[in-house]
């Protein structure tokens, strides 16, 4: 289960677009330096919400994934001027191939790994209370896909040991298929009916329906005003940087990166800190809580 920390407890506005942000960086700045302060940025941030071992879990089948993306990038891609060799099909391998896959699969795994930590922290309620009103629609169907991997997963688990409970974990190939298809089984059936009571419930509500009101638990305070104002202007910094050049770095036809200049330098440092911005607010939340208790 996911740790609450002090970024997940900000507005939901705040959080959204910060992950907006990330997310939007993450998959269109393909400079190794912003590449690699995200991924670390996205890993370090796993690590606080679920702890280190679970990150490593994570880790085990998003390397493999990570190195397929690498690999299949140089066997389709040939462009580059660097040949190392010739492929059994006569294509050429090129050293740019091989760092534009490098560089696609930190990428992939950036996206992957703040979507973790988006998981755990935009919760189905939080998707409700932004786009509740403009589409309700909508934002049932997210909220309740989002909740519904961890709900199946957790109702398989007991499903399961309610089985093995009852002796029916068979052993042999065949005999685990069949104990199998009857977990299976019972997870569609657990599935349909959770899918129709919700429904029901949300209808009985007036879930949807003009001049319906809403409780929330969310109050924008002006702790949410300046960590939004942080991550707006740190956006807009990197975004302008990237627009005007600052961040240039060119994989074909030959690898060469832009200029190293103190503005250059100074879009690297403003996006290190929109990716760490959850990092740094939880480390200050610590520190303030330790003072605070050494006081007492």
């Amino acid at each position: 289960m996911a740790r609450r920390d002090a970024f997940a407890g900000y507005h939901p506005c705040v959080n959204f677009i910060f992950y907006a942000l990330v997310l939007v960086f993450s998959m269109c700045l393909m400079h190794p330096a912003y590449l690699a302060v995200s991924f670390f940025g996205a890993a370090g941030y796993c690590a606080r919400l679920r702890g280190g071992a679970r990150v490593r879990r994570t880790l085990l089948y998003l390397l493999p994934m990570m190195l397929l993306a690498a690999i299949l990038n140089p066997a389709f891609n040939h462009e580059g001027v660097m040949i190392l060799t010739y492929l059994p099909s006569g294509n050429p391998l090129t050293l740019e191939s091989l760092y534009y896959g490098a560089a696609a699969a930190v990428m992939l795994g950036c996206v992957v790994l703040w979507f973790v930590s988006f998981g755990d922290v935009m919760t189905s309620d939080k998707f409700v209370y932004l786009f509740g009103r403009m589409i309700p629609a909508m934002s049932l169907v997210l909220s309740m896909t989002l909740r519904f991997v961890p709900r199946f997963a957790a109702q398989y688990r007991r499903v399961r040991q309610a089985q093995k409970a009852l002796g029916r974990g068979e052993r042999g190939f065949f005999g685990r298929v069949r104990a199998f298809a009857a977990v299976v089984s019972a997870m569609i059936t657990w599935s349909l009916e959770n899918a129709l009571d919700t429904a029901d419930s949300m209808r009985s509500r007036g879930y949807g329906l003009p001049g319906r009101t809403s409780f929330s638990i969310y109050r924008f305070t002006s702790r949410d005003r300046a960590a939004l104002l942080l991550i707006v202007g740190l956006g807009f910094f990197v975004a302008a940087g990237w627009i005007g050049g600052g961040m240039a770095f060119r994989y074909y036809p030959a690898v060469r990166a832009g200029d190293v200049t103190v503005w250059t330098v100074s879009f690297l440092l403003a996006y290190a800190a929109l990716c760490l911005t959850p990092l740094i607010l939880d480390w200050r939340e610590d520190c303030a809580w330790r003072a605070m208790r050494s006081a007492t």
